[in-house]
């Protein structure tokens, strides 16, 4: 049963809110929260109002105590959400709302807010890229800025901003991996088509030209070299993507076979032992 005295205290806030007297509402619904700390709708109600009054770190204490009355309680996470949004915390502010979704997944305002959420998480993650670009443009590291400016781009293709600047580092970029290619060895270059070939997901091709990189450096005597180690990682990447187990285990093995502690190696042939169902070397 309610307590009645808290139930009392609640109405005489809800008459100060809805009379814009939020200060005085916050204390009533202190004060039956403080009588009753079990109902979530009095903290619930006092985040309502520090809303109003756009004091959201008293909002999120609000929030927090309400959720803490009841865990059940949807639009505790919702207030919370509201208040952390409103301070820029926005991965604080995802963790909450996933946190009410997983108890109402079909709760329209908690989706609503998610999506308005991470558009604004994706519009900072651009605005921090192409800020980190500039910087790398200024310092003279076209091919960071380059690869800055990519990854940019996968997150907001045809940003104008985006576009700008990489129409003056990409002709730059391109010219200095001309220059370095034609210095690279007939060996190196099956390496680096290898590369391309994976990055256009070409798997298959990419598995042919790093075989015969290593082929190469086999028959120039140099089967422990770095060269030799980055191809196999590379052709057990490709192996992984098209579900070749065994192919992955061979090439990560040969690659720990000359650095047994490299840690990518450990951990992709780990994953293909799973794959196969064999968890003993």
């Amino acid at each position: 049963m309610p307590n009645a005295q808290a139930e009392a205290l609640k109405a005489e806030g809800n008459s100060f809110f809805k009379a814009g007297k939020y200060a005085e509402a916050i204390a009533k619904y202190d004060a039956a929260s403080s009588i009753d700390p079990s109902v979530p709708a009095y903290q619930s109600n006092a985040a309502a109002c520090w809303e109003k009054i756009q004091n959201y770190e008293k909002m999120e204490e609000a929030a927090r105590k309400c959720i803490a009355a009841d865990k059940a309680f949807v639009k505790g996470y919702f207030r919370l959400a509201t208040a952390l949004k409103n301070r820029n915390d926005l991965s604080s502010c995802i963790k909450a709302l996933e946190s009410g979704l997983a108890i109402q997944s079909t709760n329209a305002d908690l989706k609503r807010m998610k999506k308005e959420v991470t558009e604004l998480q994706r519009a900072d993650q651009v605005a921090s890229y192409c800020k980190k670009a500039e910087e790398q443009m200024m310092g003279g590291d076209i091919s960071g800025a380059y690869k800055t400016l990519e990854l940019a781009s996968r997150l907001d293709a045809g940003n104008a901003q985006i576009v700008r600047m990489m129409s003056k580092v990409k002709p730059k970029f391109e010219a200095m991996e001309a220059r370095r290619k034609s210095g690279l060895s007939s060996t190196e270059l099956f390496k680096e088509k290898g590369d391309e070939a994976y990055k256009a997901a070409n798997f298959e091709g990419a598995i042919e030209l790093y075989a015969k990189c290593i082929e190469a450096l086999k028959s120039e005597g140099k089967s422990d070299s770095p060269l030799i180690l980055k191809a196999y990682s590379n052709r057990a990447a490709c192996y992984k993507q098209i579900s070749n187990f065994d192919g992955t285990i061979e090439d990560c093995t040969a690659v720990l076979e000359i650095e047994p502690e490299n840690i990518k190696a450990l951990i992709r042939r780990a994953q293909a032992f799973e794959g196969v169902e064999r968890y003993r070397f």
